[in-house]
């Protein structure tokens, strides 16, 4: 498969990334009655950067993920297996702004509007990719 970041960026690992923080983020969101259960969020700035420092070392995990990890030799860590077993500092733990009598710390107005802005941060990156496709579409066709 044909390596795809110069065409489009950064955004093809900004979507990943916003894609797998509104997975945990609506994992939290189905857990808000779950007694003890602890709300986590993608540190999106670690992430991304960790996912460039694998774009400018040229290590790729499979065909489409870079790996996060700062030695070939390591086990890979990538953005499809941030809330697993290697999770690293990927995934943080939520501070609750009202602790619960249960231990649950998810707040769910809280977990909706961080949802939402990572929708919107996936569909700004999504559009800018469309654009490119277009783009690249018109030069192709010359139309």
């Amino acid at each position: 498969m044909a390596n795809l970041d110069p065409i489009f960026g950064i955004h093809a690992d900004a979507m990943n990334v916003q894609r797998r923080r509104m997975e945990v983020l609506s994992a939290n969101i189905a857990n808000a009655d779950t007694p003890g259960f602890q709300a986590r969020d993608v540190d999106f700035a670690a992430a991304l950067s960790s996912a460039a420092k694998g774009a400018t070392s040229g290590t790729t995990a499979g065909a489409a993920m870079r790996t996060l990890s700062t030695d070939p030799r390591h086990i890979p860590l990538t953005l499809n297996n941030i809330g697993g077993v290697n999770d690293g500092s990927q995934l943080a733990y939520r501070v609750a702004s009202q602790p619960s009598v249960d231990g649950n710390t998810v707040d769910v107005q809280v977990e909706q509007a961080k949802f939402a802005d990572a929708a919107l941060h996936y569909q700004a990156s999504l559009q800018f990719a469309d654009g490119r496709i277009r783009g690249l579409m018109t030069a192709i066709t010359g139309q």
